[in-house]
């Protein structure tokens, strides 16, 4: 399972259709998904009107595509309250800036928009490297060379710590994908902030089950009831 098959599935079999991508890039993922709902937010997209118009093509559903040129913090600053006024979230990929501190925004700024019944997505929760863990500046002094996950992985524990209110686990597959509903949580951790930002790569690779809550892949099609895909 990626990220891809699980929102295409829970789009098909469960019915969820407006969906909200924050961190583009190169539309990979935003431009194979068919809804006539799709949020896209980055400060720098790297495509241009031509691809635009090429993977409109391929799949109708991006004509409807809207396109927010900024961070997810002035997104949600000057735009989202009107955006989901009438249409509330219902699948969100968040794959931004892979920081904790991030991360953990753009989760509670979608929090308030979230559908009932919806879903979060979180790309980059299981670095299974020092490396891949590395901090921004330590990735960009090496050239931003090598897969970079970032410690998006802290904002895993700091929701299962300080959030009762949503469930919150995450799928050992395509780099980690953190999934976030709001259902009763399947159980909480006890960490203070400065106990988070202790944390380090070595604790979680001691520790994954229990820090981060971490399930089999295919345990996400047990938990939303989906056929494999």
């Amino acid at each position: 399972m990626n990220r891809v098959e699980l929102i295409q599935s829970l789009m098909k079999q469960k019915c969820l259709a407006n969906y909200l991508e924050i961190g583009v890039f190169n539309g990979h993922v935003l431009f194979r998904i068919k809804s006539t709902f799709k949020i896209a937010v980055d400060p720098e997209f790297t495509f241009d009107a031509v691809r635009k118009i090429g993977k409109t093509f391929i799949n109708p559903y991006n004509l409807f595509n809207k396109y927010f040129s900024k961070t997810s913090d002035d997104f949600f600053k000057e735009d989202a309250q009107d955006i989901f006024a009438q249409k509330k979230v219902e699948i969100a990929l968040v794959d931004g800036m892979h920081e904790y501190e991030y991360a953990l925004r753009d989760v509670e700024n979608i929090l308030h928009y979230l559908d009932e019944g919806g879903v979060i997505i979180m790309h980059d929760c299981n670095p299974v490297t020092r490396e891949a863990a590395r901090s921004y500046k330590e990735w960009e002094a090496a050239g931003k060379s090598g897969q970079w996950n970032g410690d998006v992985w802290k904002t895993i524990v700091h929701l299962r710590t300080f959030r009762k209110d949503i469930d919150v686990f995450v799928l050992d597959c395509d780099h980690g994908l953190g999934i976030i509903t709001k259902r009763k949580p399947e159980n909480n951790l006890n960490f203070s902030i400065h106990d988070i930002n202790s944390l380090s790569y070595e604790d979680l690779h001691a520790n994954r089950k229990k820090l981060i809550n971490l399930k089999p892949a295919d345990y996400g099609y047990e938990y939303f009831k989906l056929k494999p895909f």
